[in-house]
């Protein structure tokens, strides 16, 4: 059972809600288990490669030493004799299940992006540093594991700054090199912390190494200067050449920080002891959500803005950001709440949905472990036990004080597969444990194939499709064998077509009239499917458009090459007519979708695949092999360079071509080279495979 407490309270202005983002293996977790250990929250650190770590609690993360799902916890930090209260969510670094860092980033005020200091900026390095642009998120940066052999803190800052923003700026510096790392400097106190291991408990205080004195001073400087554009004052004592104090320092920092023009850069043994410096940046620089200021909504219409300020006594209104089926508890709905307080018992109003909800219980999660509380309030992480409609991306409120907050959006499956339990007993257990999976993943998704009745499932990845019937098995008890992996392609069209669309039938009683003219438009690749209207003078009655709209959407969904979902296309309706008895919104539903297929085929429709980013790294003795072996996969390489004395290969691929790709480079390089995918972008699939395709 959950144990019911109090909370510490903690003012909202020392409030961290933030998240631990990289490329895999660049060691977020161990990060995460060190700032456990040191805020007291577990009393040993967990090793991933042991599979102990608190924040990876499922077996295949413990088995496969990766995170899969983004775990949750809290802890304090006393800063000050002030204590601060971090929310954390540790998220995965697979390409897979690239969902996860999204969804979280949408509901964080802050970020550590953390980096493996052997190999500097990563391609899911890049990844997740764009996903916290597209949030806005402030973030600070963490060299990670420059104690291990071939760790170079200046490498992996030159590549931050070179992939990832020229706003990079250093804030500490490491003491010693590689096995002999043992501290760092803080530039803004100027003084060195130092330990012996780095499971000790406290740092030592110590003076700047003379050996250093000369990066120290260069560093500093460069660390003055980006701060100075955040303070006028600060500005003219610089240009004077006056001595800088260190509060007026870190003010200015902290304002370019909040404003994403400053990314702070530390680094070291992520391990142990020195986050507790990670943590001092956490408290000194990251926002807290007064900083992030009000939430923005809309009404339930999408018409008039709503606008919610972080305090207690506004209207209550949160994002369920994640869903997790738990077996002892139920479905747990995770939510960030930005206004108001959540009180266990009571009722919410799921705005999305527009359907009432019962807030069963409220728990403080410690990744799988759960801490029952009385109440929540604006700032806090927390997941609710008992909500029977609501999904990731909905937004909850107050019942007549409705908001909708901005909705998350994930990226499209890209490979499929079919699906079958071993026994047919299993058979409709399967489908519940399938169902439960596509709610609490929205990349994950599911249908049934009309034509041969089985069952598809769609995902981001082999490993993302392998790990979800692995769950099946281990969590509901279902044994299932997947097909081949298939590629979700895709269909669009390159001409601009007008069509009709007439559906009438008349016959003895009241008959059916629908009448539209469509113009289909391609869009630029990656495009929304855009709808309009340009109907004047009445030839179709207002309340016939969105009919249309219906028929045009369910007509997208199998397109006319081979029968894929249709993306990139505009389409317009623009002229028709109607009958005073007999038009009817199914008549016209049906017109519109007879007029987009028709238009389709006139339009010269094409077949779409995905393509795929890939990056390897393998020793010298290898590179041509691995680029013959891409190029004979379709692939354009995009470039070569060397990063830590490998080769870094960088190609266009078409996914197609890339199943059974892991086994073979470790072949070919007798396992001696990595790979990591992510998807790149959609394009036209040449006309002969086309045609095999077609043909099936």
């Amino acid at each position: 059972m959950a144990e019911k407490k109090k909370v510490k309270k903690v003012a909202l202005d020392l409030y961290r809600n933030i998240g631990i983002i990289a490329h895999i293996d660049a060691g977020k977790t161990t990060i995460s288990e060190g700032i456990l250990y040191i805020t007291g929250r577990v009393h040993r650190i967990g090793k991933v490669h042991e599979g102990k770590a608190t924040m990876d609690w499922m077996e295949q993360e413990q088995e496969r030493g990766i995170t899969i799902q983004s775990a949750a916890t809290t802890c304090f930090w006393d800063r000050f004799g002030i204590t601060q209260r971090i929310n954390i969510i540790d998220t995965p670094g697979h390409v897979d299940f690239t969902a996860e860092v999204e969804r979280s980033l949408r509901v964080l005020d802050g970020a550590v992006v953390v980096f493996d200091g052997k190999m500097g900026v990563e391609p899911q390095s890049e990844t997740v540093w764009r996903q916290a642009d597209k949030y806005n998120v402030p973030r600070i940066c963490f060299a990670n594991k420059i104690n291990a052999i071939g760790g170079d803190f200046y490498m992996t800052v030159d590549s931050i700054k070179e992939r990832l923003s020229k706003k990079a700026v250093v804030i500490h510096l490491p003491v010693g090199e590689e096995k002999d790392i043992r501290g760092l400097v803080d530039l803004v106190d100027m003084k060195a912390y130092t330990y012996e291991t780095f499971e000790d408990h406290e740092l030592k205080t110590e003076d700047i190494p003379e050996e250093m004195n000369e990066k120290v001073a260069e560093y500093r400087e460069k660390l003055i200067e980006a701060a100075a554009d955040f303070d006028d004052d600060l500005m003219e004592k610089y240009l004077g050449g006056e001595e800088i104090y260190e509060e007026e320092l870190r003010r200015a920092l902290r304002v370019g920080v909040l404003k994403g023009e400053i990314f702070l850069v530390s680094g070291g043994d992520g391990r142990g002891v020195i986050v507790q410096k990670l943590l001092d940046l956490v408290s000194d620089y990251l926002p807290s959500p007064l900083d992030r200021g009000s939430t923005k909504g809309t009404d339930v219409h999408g018409e008039e803005e709503i606008i919610r300020q972080p305090a207690t006594d506004e209207p209550f209104s949160g994002l369920a950001f994640k869903i997790v089926n738990d077996p002892h508890v139920g479905t747990l709905t995770y939510v960030r709440i930005y206004s108001g307080t959540l009180i266990a018992g009571s009722y919410i109003y799921n705005a999305t949905k527009q359907k009432k909800e019962r807030v069963g219980r409220v728990l403080m999660m410690h990744a799988n472990h759960r801490e029952e509380i009385e109440l929540a309030e604006a700032g806090d992480i927390v997941a609710i036990v008992g909500m029977k409609d609501t999904t990731t991306g909905d937004t909850l409120c107050e019942e007549g004080k409705e908001l909708v907050l901005e909705r998350i959006t994930f990226a499209e499956p890209v490979v499929s597969s079919s699906i079958e339990p071993k026994t047919k007993a299993d058979q409709e257990k399967m489908s519940v444990a399938l169902g439960k999976l596509v709610r609490e993943d929205p990349t994950f998704k599911l249908e049934t194939n009309e034509e041969t009745g089985q069952t598809i499932i769609s995902g981001m990845g082999e490993l993302h499709l392998e790990i979800m019937v692995d769950r099946m098995k281990r969590e509901y008890g279902v044994e299932a064998s997947m097909g081949r992996p298939m590629v979700a392609y895709r269909e669009t069209i390159k001409a601009v077509v007008e069509q009709e669309g007439r559906y009438i039938k008349q016959s003895g009683g009241r008959g059916q009239y629908g009448h539209c003219y469509l113009r289909l438009e391609p869009q630029e690749p990656g495009s929304e499917f855009v709808f309009e209207n340009e109907i004047k003078g009445g030839s179709i009655p207002r309340e016939y458009i969105p009919s249309i709209e219906k028929g045009v959407r369910k007509a997208l969904e199998t397109g006319v090459v081979a029968g894929y979902p249709v993306v990139d296309i505009k389409v317009i309706v623009y002229d028709g007519s109607y009958h005073e008895v007999d038009s009817s919104e199914s008549a016209f539903q049906v017109a519109g979708s007879m007029a987009f297929k028709e238009g389709m085929r006139r339009a010269r429709p094409v077949l779409l695949e995905p393509i795929m980013k890939i990056e390897v790294v393998t020793p010298d003795d290898y590179a041509g092999d691995v680029t013959g072996a891409l190029s004979s996969k379709r692939g354009q390489i995009q470039g070569m360079g060397s990063r830590g004395g490998a080769q870094v290969i960088k190609a266009l691929v078409p996914l197609a071509e890339m199943f059974g790709w892991t086994t073979e480079l470790r072949s070919m390089t007798s396992g001696r080279a990595a790979s990591s995918m992510e998807f790149g972008h959609y394009a036209e699939v040449p006309a002969n495979i086309a045609e095999e395709i077609v043909k099936g």
